[in-house]
């Protein structure tokens, strides 16, 4: 978005064509281009279903369920698209698979609610919080509420989505909770 301060997309370019990351290749040569939002504001949510713990439980991803977040993913295909008329892909590019050359931004959007995924990055199902905030599972020592003995020391800890990738974030999760329960232990 021209107001950002930071960068608000990550732009992945893969060399093959497919419908989305992990899909089948398409069996004709080409690349495909996607974008991810990196700060999302939409919030989901995972609740128990049933005792029985093997019943799947509810999960709701509420994709864009907010006006910024449906901005700023119809800006990100706008640019997937303008990158893709500069100088050094234009002449490569016979034509586009996806999204089809809609036009209008309720198109796009409409695109973007089809085919957008997770690109393997949730978090937040267990985050952590202070004790007046109402959604925080773990306390600040990534220990779960009411729960003697248990830590969770995942990404489902963060409060939101880290902007970009969340391997180096989670790392960093895990060395600081070592340290935690190492003072715990002196």
């Amino acid at each position: 978005m021209p107001q950002s301060k930071t960068p608000d997309i990550q732009f992945h370019m893969a060399t093959l064509s497919a419908d989305m990351a992990g899909g089948q290749v398409h069996p004709f040569p080409g690349f495909t281009m996607s974008v991810c939002q990196l700060r999302p504001e939409s919030r989901g949510y995972v609740r128990i279903a049933s005792p029985d713990p093997l019943v799947p439980p509810k999960m709701m991803a509420n994709y864009l369920s907010t006006q910024h977040d449906r901005d700023t993913s119809v800006a990100a295909v706008k640019f997937a698209r303008k990158l893709a008329q500069t100088g050094p892909l234009k002449g490569l590019i016979e034509r586009e698979l996806k999204p089809d050359n809609p036009q209008s931004d309720e198109d796009l959007l409409q695109f973007c609610r089809n085919n957008g995924a997770t690109i393997f990055h949730p978090t937040g199902t267990c985050q952590m919080g202070p004790d007046h905030q109402a959604n925080a599972v773990l306390d600040s020592k990534l220990r779960v509420r009411g729960v003697s003995g248990l830590r969770v020391v995942d990404c489902s800890a963060m409060p939101t989505v880290p902007s970009g990738n969340t391997n180096w974030p989670a790392v960093m999760l895990g060395e600081k909770a070592s340290d935690l329960i190492l003072s715990e232990q002196n």
